[in-house]
């Protein structure tokens, strides 16, 4: 799939840069038309993921499914996993948003959680839906983290993605970990990484509620930046020697090469969030499947191009990505 090197996208003339495109696309939106029907999916570890389903007719399968994953710290509640269920319905497609251990409103029971490189919980899901929700059209979308998950997935042992799974559309994707860590830590990220470490915390302190004795909090107010707490909390919790040693290991970036189904990867130039090295521009260019747009403008997960409760860009580009192989490359 070729590097795109025009994008369509055009933010609305209020939100004049990432900041306020990032901001307003978290706080002014609103998406009150979702109602999802929730499932606990039971793991065979012993925990549990909740999957909340958005159907085009509710009590029957559509024939086409598009599963959703969710960023950092989201849920199946955040405005643009509602918002993209909402244009997938419109579309003639059901949608699954699932969230991640310990997202769905109540602690996940083990002494851990989820982190940027677990695929093996987004495997159960699509199996799920293929197996015993008998979807045989599936297609894959991620924000975020959940973007990373998602092409992490998708090239890391493309033999066992069933052969259901026919495309994949992620957005605003830290492909490096270990410099994306690094630069939202910076002081001009200090309104977000604030936000991300109090629900960090209060994880935390929850899962020691359910697990008394099993987690030592000491330290947890003062933790600083995501290289400290993955430090102390996300890599020992998940078999990490180190922060870098997850990194390393979870940042999709590596797996690109091995992505063997269309993926489109859009993330824009003005994202707070991203530095240079999660614009994996050599990677779209070498690969026959990997697809990479780059628009000037869209922030971090914020791509409004109607209002805030509209459709999003982000919304629209993965509709035609899925829908009509001829529109998904209408910006070669």
């Amino acid at each position: 799939m070729p590097l795109i090197s025009h994008s369509a996208y055009q933010p609305v003339p209020w939100l004049a840069n990432g900041h306020l495109q990032t901001i307003a696309a978290s706080i002014l939106r609103q998406v009150p038309q979702v109602r999802y029907e929730r499932e606990r999916l039971e793991l065979p570890d012993g925990d549990f993921l909740d999957l909340d389903w958005s159907r085009v007719e509710p009590g029957r399968a559509a024939k086409r499914l598009t599963i959703i994953s969710h960023g950092l710290e989201g849920s199946s509640e955040r405005p643009y996993v509602r918002g993209m269920a909402r244009a997938m319905n419109a579309a003639g497609f059901d949608a699954l948003a699932w969230n991640y251990r310990g997202c769905g409103g109540e602690p996940n029971r083990l002494l851990r959680a989820y982190h940027l490189g677990d695929t093996e919980d987004l495997h159960a899901v699509i199996g799920h839906a293929v197996g015993e929700k008998n979807y045989r059209e599936v297609f894959l979308t991620g924000f975020s983290a959940g973007g990373n998950v998602t092409l992490k997935y998708l090239g890391e042992n493309p033999a066992r993605v069933p052969a259901a799974v026919r495309r994949a559309a992620v957005f605003s994707v830290p492909t490096d970990l270990k410099a994306g860590s690094e630069h939202i830590s910076r002081w001009q990220n200090q309104v977000y990484l604030r936000r991300f470490l109090a629900s960090l915390r209060r994880k935390m302190l929850a899962k020691a509620a359910v697990l008394p004795g099993q987690l030592d909090l000491r330290d947890l107010e003062e933790l600083r930046d995501f290289p400290q707490f993955d430090a102390r909390f996300t890599a020992p919790l998940h078999g990490f020697a180190s922060a870098d040693a997850y990194y390393a290991h979870a940042a999709s970036g590596q797996y690109l090469s091995g992505i063997r189904l269309p993926a489109l990867l859009v993330n824009a130039l003005n994202d707070p969030f991203l530095p240079p090295s999660c614009y994996p521009r050599a990677a779209a260019q070498a690969s026959d499947f990997f697809c990479l747009e780059t628009p000037v403008a869209g922030g971090h997960v914020g791509f409004n191009e109607a209002g805030p409760n509209g459709t999003y860009y982000s919304e629209r580009r993965a509709v035609e990505f899925f829908i009509n192989e001829q529109l998904a490359m209408n910006n070669e």
